[in-house]
């Protein structure tokens, strides 16, 4: 049979101008989501925030519309609405598995339903279900968030598109979790839920969007009004959107605000007896200028060894770093795993509040995956310290400091190579490690701290974070007061305490940047909180700040939303035992959270059953994105390649996030990482001590000594081995005997007593040994009175004293060789 192919005529298949990839025109359009808008209303440093969506069925059957989109991180989403006509439907905050058992009984009775759900901090679904043809239906959410305050601005971001995401990992079979274009992996198993079809570049103005914001300063003292990424229109206290703008990137207000102090005591509804207290404590206006200016390269092990809880207290404790630093830094921060990853191009950036943002963000997204390879990224991060020293113009050489960061587990078995590539360019810059496992390889860690004259700060769980990441701060963020405790004033007739375990993170006081804490208490709202700290010289610091009576509802909000986070995070580092304290929680405050959902399901019968069409509202391309031209990738066959085998280069757009990104599969199951503690030792060695210090163990060589050398040696190793380090340790002080100011030599001290803890731990638990560490360390111990604790001087006499005697002492035999 011969079939003959008619050409056409251009103007006979000339597309439509509103049609997509593969989508059926309609007279309506092709796209259930007609219009977004956003109405904000800022209250000096919170903003109240209602979004509206309004869904349309362009078809002429009955339709499911899924909508994937962002809200801000820090937002407490409080309430939710369905209107349909003359029909209004409040939803309901039920647990995840019952709100989603609702919407499908009332879909399936035919009834109208809509469900939102949080998917991410920053990523929510809504689904509509139901929809009659060319019937409209609006869903409204209700939302408070803080705004971020800093040198003398507050910030109100509003996040407009959720961009693309890079998924590793293997397929998983059966069903998928979402109706998303990237399927559910092992690593990620809601990647369908977090992955909407993303517009081809040039498609129409499919969404309208509305954005209008007004600014009421709350007796702040409003100066200034500014916007990034966005046209915008002032009237008066009120700033809206240029008509035609697309949801494509953030929208931003930058709002400078003279800070102040205040406490405000907001009482629950119906129970004046209990409330939320929010506290704004701002810097000492006397406090003096921040340190030399830094050069700081972050180092963060992201191997598959870091997976569970080590991730997520590594990116915290990367996070915090971040944030300490100012506008005088510099700093990189690289990843690591088989590859290097970077989250900024080129070498060193200035520490402004876009790279810190950018950064932080770029922590967020990253998991645990492949091996360990060290050697690479120190060698880079040494290598963008000394190319970056002194090269900004009319910047004398050294004048600023070069700090090198390492968060890690530090299980590698190559420590000697490590070393023996590093160790000669470590004495240039100061080297703080982190070590984060409840088996870390703390010989390891201790020896680049030694090399590097820096910290060494072990993390074996989240609980021991915030006291780890404190002593790293007083050496890279210059606060001017740590160690922060809040408490009532004692209790009058009048006054009111804190609820236990309410109080959120209270973090440090840093200059430009006032501390905000909020937590729950009882009794009236009058009274006074105290707010005391360690300044950086550790001097004792105290204010009083005066509490008044305050109508906030947002701050309830706000409270819950951050104290479920915490949840989360503990949940997410593997403390599963809190899934029924986060449901109640969230059901109590009525604040939605990753366990919860509002469903709205109306009692009314629009459809014969299920619905007939289902649609998922596609994205538009990030602003600023490179997105590919070819039609598959855009709409949806990126499923099928995404299926494909593992990925081992970077992914071009939709799923590439904004820098190049590039995976390493992980080592096949079973093939481990960590040497094994029992394996053999350089033949020169006797059998292993065993296992009961839980270390990973390295070769150690029995001659030459030298300072770099010693380094060689592990946790068999006792104190004959670990004698040259001290020798080291005592030239140095003899050297800073009588140059530093009082300040510097308490700090000095008390890393150095870090370091000898190391050494201790080395030479077997030397006894003498750790009493000098714990005493040397107590020179900032936290909470300590000047009063208690020696004088610099006499611990500096001591520290001489033993480590003369430990390095003149007769030798002894080794563990290894007794009988």
């Amino acid at each position: 049979m011969t079939v003959p192919i008619t050409h056409l005529r251009p103007e006979e298949c000339r597309p439509a101008q509103d049609a997509g990839l593969g989508a059926l025109e309609t007279e309506r359009g092709n796209l259930p989501l007609e219009s977004v808008d956003v109405t904000a209303r800022v209250t000096g440093l919170v903003a109240g925030v209602e979004v509206t969506q309004a869904f349309r069925n362009p078809f002429d059957v009955s339709l499911e519309a899924t909508y994937v989109f962002p809200l801000p991180p820090r937002a407490a989403v409080t309430a939710f609405r369905m209107e349909a006509g003359d029909r209004v439907i409040e939803g309901l905050l039920k647990e995840r598995a019952q709100a989603r058992a609702d919407y499908d009984r009332a879909l399936t009775e035919g009834r109208r339903a809509a469900i939102a759900e949080e998917d991410r901090p920053d990523v929510f679904t809504i689904r509509v279900g139901n929809l009659s043809p060319a019937e409209r239906v609006t869903v409204r959410l209700t939302l408070s968030q803080p705004l971020p305050y800093e040198d003398g601005a507050a910030e109100f971001r509003f996040p407009l598109v959720v961009a693309p995401r890079y998924v590793p990992g293997v397929p998983l079979d059966g069903p998928p979790a979402g109706s998303g274009v990237i399927p559910d992996t092992d690593a990620a198993p809601d990647a369908s839920r977090i992955s909407p079809p993303v517009l081809l570049p040039g498609f129409p103005n499919p969404v309208r969007l509305s954005l209008t914001a007004t600014v009421d300063s709350a007796g702040l003292g409003l100066r200034e009004i500014r916007s990034s990424l966005h046209e915008v229109v002032r009237e008066g206290d009120t700033i809206s959107l240029r008509p035609g703008e697309r949801l494509d990137r953030d929208f931003i207000l930058r709002l400078a605000f003279d800070s102040s102090a205040s406490l405000a005591l907001t009482p629950d509804d119906g129970d004046p007896g209990e409330g939320t207290f929010t506290l704004t404590v701002v810097p000492p206006a006397d406090a003096a200028a921040a340190g030399r200016p830094r050069d700081v390269v972050l180092l963060l092990d992201r191997s598959g060894s870091m997976m569970g809880w080590k991730m997520v207290a590594a990116r915290r404790a990367a996070a915090r770093i971040v944030d300490t630093l100012t506008t005088r830094d510099r700093f990189a921060v690289l990843a690591f795993d088989s590859v290097v990853e970077r989250a900024f191009p080129g070498g060193l950036v200035d520490g402004s509040d876009r790279n810190r943002y950018r950064a932080v963000e770029h922590l967020a997204r990253l998991e645990a995956r492949g091996g360990t390879e060290m050697l690479s990224p120190i060698e880079e991060a040494l290598g963008l310290l000394s190319a970056a020293a002194g090269e900004r113009a009319g910047e004398p050489a050294g004048e600023r400091d070069r700090v090198l960061v390492l968060v890690t587990d530090g299980q590698v078995g190559n420590e000697d190579q490590i070393l023996e590539r590093a160790a000669g360019r470590l004495g240039e810059v100061r080297v703080h490690t982190v070590g984060i496992d409840r088996a870390v390889n703390a010989g390891f860690l201790g020896r680049l701290a030694l090399l590097g004259t820096g910290r060494c700060e072990l993390v074996e769980s989240e609980d021991r974070l915030d006291e780890a990441m404190e002593h790293i701060h007083r050496r890279i963020g210059a606060p001017l007061v740590t160690d922060i405790t809040v408490r009532p004033e004692p209790l009058s007739p009048g006054g009111f305490d804190l609820v236990p375990g309410t109080v959120t993170d209270i973090g440090s006081l840093f200059p430009g940047v006032p501390l905000t804490v909020s937590g729950r208490y009882r009794g009236r709202p009058s009274g006074a909180m105290a707010v005391r700290g360690l300044t950086a010289d550790g001097e004792p610091w105290e204010r009083r700040v005066t509490g008044h009576h305050a109508d906030s509802p947002a701050a309830r909000a706000v409270w819950a939303r951050a104290h479920l986070r915490e949840l989360e995070d503990r949940y997410a580092a593997g403390d599963h035992s809190l899934e029924d304290r986060i449901v109640a929680t969230s059901l109590r405050f009525g604040v939605l959270c990753r366990f919860t959902a509002f469903v709205a399901v109306d009692s009314r019968v629009t459809a014969d059953g299920r619905p007939e069409h289902h649609v998922i509202q596609p994205v538009e391309p990030p602003s600023g994105w490179e997105m590919p031209m070819g039609a598959p990738m855009a709409l949806g066959a990126v499923r099928s390649m995404a299926a494909s085998a593992p990925m081992t280069g970077p992914m071009t757009a939709p799923m590439v996030a904004e820098a190049p990104i590039t995976f390493a599969p992980p080592p096949p199951a079973g093939s481990g990482r960590r040497p094994s503690r029992g394996s053999s030792r350089g033949s020169s060695r006797g059998s292993s001590r065993g296992s009961s210090r839980g270390s990973s163990v390295a070769p150690v060589h029995e001659a030459p000594h030298s300072p770099e050398t010693d380094l060689d040696a592990d946790l068999d190793t006792d104190l004959n081995a670990v004698r040259p380090l001290l020798a080291e340790e005592l030239a140095r002080l003899r050297a800073v005997e009588t140059t530093l100011p009082e300040r510097e030599l308490r700090r000095y001290l008390a890393d150095l007593g870090s370091r000898l803890r190391v050494i201790a731990h080395l030479a077997d638990d030397h006894a003498e040994l750790s009493a000098l560490a714990e005493e040397l360390e107590s020179a900032e111990r936290p909470g300590a009175r000047p009063s208690d604790l020696l004088r610099p001087g006499d611990l500096l006499k001591r520290a001489i004293d033993v480590l003369s005697a430990l390095t003149s002492a007769p030798g002894h035999r080794a563990f290894w060789k007794r009988s």
